[in-house]
């Protein structure tokens, strides 16, 4: 069975010249983890339905290992649990705990709006600058997916510019948690649109580096991101 099809080239690369083994193979268990967990997030895999470890070997081409290391890696992010003698399954998602969450995050984006404002550089800023302008390229052309990982990465980027490592690692977990049901809203047309124009007013104020403003904008932004989140929710 070929273990190498989830390779990106650069991997393929470091493969081919002469390192240990055990590189070779993290580097398999990194790409299977990268995949499956897209599938969960992304809605591929839904809520509660039973993983097949058989057909997704068959799939992704590995042999059981990679993926039972990639479903361990998920369990401890909370988006697999495992059944004991049944396999594994995709978790259900707690409408409560989301909103709970959400709660917290956009106290979170606020305090990180107020200290991008003072430590981001020029440089980083015209960095964010790109990223969005990336984003709303996405957004003009209709590519919904591609449009949400440039969202993701702009978040996570905002995150590490403000400089505060227990804001990032919070962030980073409670994000991980939230995904799923943000990749769901954010999928709905109406709110698409208004999260596009919302991106464009916390990246103005950024560059106008006016900390209340951008504080403001993120909350709301994070606020309105977690109401479409817990309405639909409640519809499914």
């Amino acid at each position: 069975m070929v273990e190498t099809s989830l390779f990106t080239r650069e991997d393929k690369w470091r493969d081919a010249s002469p390192r240990p083994t055990p590189l070779r193979r993290r580097s398999l268990y990194e790409a299977v983890t990268e995949r499956l967990r897209e599938m969960v997030l992304e809605g591929e895999l839904e809520p509660g339905s039973r993983i097949s470890e058989k057909e997704l070997c068959e799939a992704f081409e590995v042999s059981p290992t990679p993926l039972r290391q990639a479903l361990k890696v998920l369990v401890s992010e909370g988006l697999v649990e495992m059944l004991p003698n049944r396999g594994a399954k995709v978790t259900e998602v707690d409408v409560q705990e989301v909103a709970d969450l959400f709660d917290v995050m956009t106290v979170l984006e606020g305090l990180s709006g107020t200290l991008l404002a003072s430590r981001a550089s020029d440089a980083e800023i015209a960095e964010i600058r790109g990223l969005h302008e990336c984003m709303m390229e996405q957004f003009r052309n209709n590519q919904r997916r591609e449009y949400f990982q440039l969202n993701q990465a702009i978040h996570r980027r905002l995150s590490e510019i403000a400089g505060n490592r227990v804001l990032l690692e919070l962030e980073t977990s409670l994000t991980l948690k939230i995904t799923r049901a943000r990749y769901a809203a954010n999928m709905q047309m109406g709110r698409w649109e208004e999260s596009a124009r919302e991106h464009e007013y916390f990246v103005e104020a950024l560059e106008r580096r006016d900390a209340q403003g951008l504080s403001a904008a993120m909350s709301l932004h994070m606020r309105k991101t977690g109401n479409a989140v817990i309405r639909r929710l409640k519809q499914d």
